[in-house]
Parts: structure tokens; sequence; C-alpha cells
């Protein structure tokens, strides 16, 4: 499973890419805006927001990116460890 998490603290990405990887998952983790997202985005399966840490216009733009694909969107405030693990829980458990 492909999941894409826009969001969080920069220095969780690696922990974030760690959990994903546990999980049988590739990561993708932008935690800031760094140029446009267009091509980075791609068309992962799981696309993971955590909006108490990201700008309105990078999950518009996201959000415009996913728009007419099968990509579960999932929204979380908290940008912890637990709260990934929770999500990965939910859709990356087999």
């Amino acid at each position: 499973m492909s999941v894409v998490i826009l969001g969080g603290n920069e220095c969780m990405e690696r922990r974030y890419k760690e959990l994903c990887e546990a999980y049988q998952c590739q990561a993708k983790v932008f935690t800031k805006p760094r140029g446009g997202l267009k091509d980075k985005l791609g068309s992962p399966d799981l696309m993971i927001f955590f909006t108490g840490t990201m700008s309105h216009k990078m999950l518009h733009g996201a959000m415009c990116q996913l728009k007419g694909k099968d990509t579960i969107i999932e929204h979380c405030h908290t940008s912890s460890l637990s709260a990934l693990r929770n999500i990965l829980e939910k859709h990356a458990a087999q």
C-alpha cells in the first residue's frame, strides 16, 4: 500500500516512514510545501492529512490533485505517532 502524509512535524519524518514500513507501506512525507506538490503526490492508496500542522493552501492543492481518484483520505488534527498508528491499523492492517 502506498501512503502519502501531508503535514506533521519535520523532526518526525523519519519516524512516520519507519512506522509505515512496519505496516508494509511505502510512504512519502511532506511536512512543508516545497515547491509544487503537483508532480510529487502520484496516486497513493491512502492520503493522510495532519491538518493541525499544515497550511490551507497545501490542503486545498492536494485535494484538487486527488479529485476523481480512488484514494482513501484521512484527516487527523494531531500529528502524533499514535494517531498515525490508528490510521494504519484501520486501513493497512491485514
